[in-house]
């Protein structure tokens, strides 16, 4: 381990002030959500911060399964629940989002013959160019 990683390592410290109980609820086919009830120090109930809900499925896709977590606003287990499928239509509507975002970003890299580094093409000496093979056809 280098230096670096043992620091990290012993900088790493429970916040003792934001703990919670996990509980995972299923319904064993495609809904399941974790409740994570705020808790002190010595394990009692904290009631000054709010019981969070997250919502959790698998989607298969084309290249196999896809975990997909979200967090649902609720107010009961009941509650969670019952907003489970809006929070699911949810979370794919912001993945499609954060994927064509993804795919306009890796779309703006594509160099640009002109922009092209001597030698890779589109100037001269380079493919195509005069001096490099490539990029001419001649009549028989």
């Amino acid at each position: 381990m280098s230096d670096q990683q043992t620091r990290d390592a012993q900088d790493l410290s429970a916040d003792l002030d934001n703990l919670y109980l996990e509980e995972t609820f299923s319904d064993m086919r495609a809904a399941s959500i974790r409740r994570l009830s705020p808790v002190t120090v010595d394990g009692t109930a904290d009631a000054a911060r709010p019981v969070l809900y997250i919502g959790e499925t698998t989607l298969m896709t084309q290249m196999g399964p896809f975990p997909v977590q979200f967090p649902i606003e609720a107010t009961s287990l009941r509650d969670a629940f019952g907003k489970f499928p809006e929070g699911v239509r949810e979370a794919i509507q912001r993945l499609n989002e954060r994927a064509k975002e993804m795919a306009r970003e890796e779309a703006s890299r594509i160099v640009v013959p002109g922009t092209m580094p001597p030698g890779m093409g589109g100037g001269p000496g380079g493919p195509g160019g005069m001096g490099g093979p490539g990029g001419l056809i001649l009549g028989r």
